[in-house]
């Protein structure tokens, strides 16, 4: 052979059929989504004590919906409360369902060269929000949600793209947990009411 290389190609004797299982998939793909969940109804939906905060899953890749791009969750924060403060590559964007309050936001410098770095800027900034709002986190910012009522909840419905994570890319650091964190605790509707009858003062 005139090529060159031909004597390192050649080598090999493993045989898969890849592009032949991409076929079945596409073709398997109408009757896999069938039987995949359009309609969630509020029992189908899991809570979570989670190092961000109270949550309850709308949409996840784990709850079997027809969502192939974006999860979704109803963050709940007691009255005087916060959320964690957390940092993501992807960006977000959450509707004020109900409630007052504000966000610190922390802008990060990046580097992706052939390693990856990040450096917080000095500068935070504040974000008041409340219901009907929607907040949005930048790429790659250190964000945190803050209830400004010492009386009544907020509760946010945050939206996040998982392509980042498929891309390699599931850059997730959690860098303060919510006040409310038990990893022990299960949470159900019977423990969110006393979580939001809780009374503390206003945060700073």
């Amino acid at each position: 052979m005139a090529w060159g290389e031909s004597k390192a190609w050649m080598r090999g004797s493993a045989h898969q059929k890849l592009y032949q299982s991409l076929l079945e998939n596409a073709i398997a793909a109408p009757a896999r989504n069938a039987k995949r969940r359009k309609i969630l109804h509020p029992e189908d939906m899991p809570w979570e004590m989670s190092r961000q905060g109270l949550l309850k899953h709308l949409l996840n890749e784990q709850m079997n919906t027809r969502m192939e791009t974006v999860d979704a969750y109803m963050q709940i924060i007691p009255a005087g409360s916060r959320s964690g403060r957390h940092r993501h590559l992807a960006e977000e964007c959450l509707y004020v369902v109900e409630g007052r309050g504000y966000d610190l936001h922390q802008d990060c410098d990046v580097e992706i060269t052939d390693t990856y770095h990040w450096k917080p800027q000095a500068e935070v900034k504040r974000w008041e929000w409340e219901a009907g709002d929607v907040i949005y986190i930048p790429p790659n910012t250190i964000h945190q949600h803050f209830n400004a009522s010492a009386e009544k909840p907020v509760r946010l419905i945050s939206a996040i793209n998982r392509i980042y994570k498929y891309c390699g890319l599931n850059d997730l650091e959690q860098i303060e947990d919510a006040p409310e964190y038990d990893a022990k605790a299960v949470l159900n509707a019977e423990l969110i009411e006393k979580y939001l009858r809780r009374r503390t003062k206003e945060p700073a």
